[in-house]
């Protein structure tokens, strides 16, 4: 199935009670999954992470919004479920990406390092929201999670960079990946030397490398379809 794309002028996300009951089922296959992946990969962590049970776009005073309903989780279901093949579609991988734009038009993308449950893969900064990301009246906070992860794997404050005013959100079979374009004033191989610096001085970077790629047509296995979806878009935009 194709990425489908809609354009959206906000995100509203919030914590609610859910009883997923394919965790409950599988628990035993998701049991010996983990501790098959934890031999291979010892510093993965079973902490809590944030799927969602819905994820519908909807209007509310003429603007467009991505309304989600997010519930907790450890991340050992979330990663049976999505090794499995994504069995249960009621439930959705929800999260927000800064498309970070340099000023020569290139895209930020970093290749997950070789701890993580997606390494080799390349991607926006980006990962699935968690606790910490829930704030007053148990609103999650998607944008906050972006900024997060930005500073936090790629050592990037996002208010250097001026943000888009809406999200491109992206409907990639469970996935449902957020972006926001936040165009940077230095050109692309400035860009990419900041960031390896930064990953030079960390003792455990979440990303191996990080590469600056053009819009357009990208025919590259360790992209998502969600990824090779907004390049081409952006390449359409102009």
């Amino acid at each position: 199935m194709e990425p489908s794309i809609v354009e959206v002028d906000r995100l509203d996300c919030r914590l609610v009670p859910h009883r997923w009951a394919f965790a409950e089922a599988e628990a035993a296959a998701i049991d010996r999954h983990w501790a098959e992946r934890v031999e291979r990969n010892p510093t993965l962590y079973d902490g809590p992470v944030l799927l969602a049970c819905r994820a519908e776009i909807g209007v509310e005073a003429g603007a467009r919004v991505l309304r989600l309903d997010a519930f907790e989780t450890r991340f050992s279901r979330f990663l049976g479920w999505r090794d499995f093949g994504w069995p249960d579609r009621s439930v959705f991988n929800c999260f927000a990406m800064p498309a970070v734009r340099s000023s020569d038009g290139a895209y930020l993308v970093g290749e997950m390092g070789p701890g993580h449950s997606a390494a080799g893969q390349r991607y926006f900064p980006g990962g699935t929201p968690d606790p910490h990301d829930v704030i007053a009246g148990g609103v999650v906070d998607l944008p906050g999670s972006l900024a997060r992860e930005l500073h936090e794997e790629a050592g990037l404050p996002a208010g250097e960079g001026a943000a888009a005013q809406g999200w491109t959100v992206i409907f990639d079979r469970q996935r449902v990946a957020c972006i926001k374009q936040i165009d940077w004033p230095q050109p692309a191989s400035a860009l990419r030397e900041r960031v390896l610096g930064y990953l030079g001085q960390e003792a455990e970077p979440e990303l191996s490398d990080v590469h600056m790629l053009a819009p357009g047509v990208h025919d590259d296995p360790r992209l998502p379809a969600f990824m090779t979806a907004f390049l081409a878009r952006a390449a359409e935009r102009g």
